[in-house]
């Protein structure tokens, strides 16, 4: 390995240089270690940030899934959760009968993802080069992408189950 301070142009232009003069019929490539090695990363590259795309687009469409089931849930609850209200139940209690199932269907939704992310792995790992789903840190940032997704998700029907107001709700009807 030789080591220059020149820059790497002037390297290849006095080497190009050269190997002419010791036989001009002979062709001459010159790269520099990225560059040869860009082409080669290409698919692995490529590979990558379409992963990525589809992620963030599979979080997307988690997001929107879980708070329009939340806001379903909610809404056609929302008048027993006004009698709850009325009658004295705790605020963490009409958060469990807003968001109970949302979260036990995102629980069983979680499991089931990372039970086909394992028997995927192999499809993965020959993409991405040494991706496993084995991984601690790709396990637990997923995990912690969709509960966070999870309870962004549910927030704004949670609010609204917390903040229902009794006596409007029964004077509706």
């Amino acid at each position: 390995m030789v080591r220059s301070n020149r820059p790497p142009a002037e390297i290849a232009a006095a080497l190009e240089t050269m190997m002419a003069k010791i036989d001009p019929s002979l062709p001459v490539t010159i790269q520099s270690w990225p560059d040869a090695l860009a082409l080669v990363l290409l698919p692995a590259r490529v590979a990558t940030v379409a992963l990525g795309v589809l992620g963030l687009l599979a979080g997307i469409l988690a997001a929107t899934g879980i708070f329009g089931m939340a806001s379903y849930a909610v809404a056609r609850r929302l008048r027993e959760m006004g009698i709850r209200v009325a009658l004295g139940a705790q605020r963490a209690q009409v958060l469990r009968a807003a968001l109970g199932r949302t979260m036990l269907l995102l629980g069983v939704g979680s499991v089931a993802g990372l039970v086909l992310g394992a028997l995927g792995t192999r499809v993965l790992a020959s993409i991405v080069y040494e991706a496993t789903v084995y991984d601690p840190l790709v396990v637990t940032g997923a995990v912690g992408a969709m509960v966070l997704i999870g309870i962004m998700a549910a927030a704004v029907p949670a609010q609204r189950a917390v903040s229902v107001e009794p006596a409007a709700l029964l004077r509706e009807e």
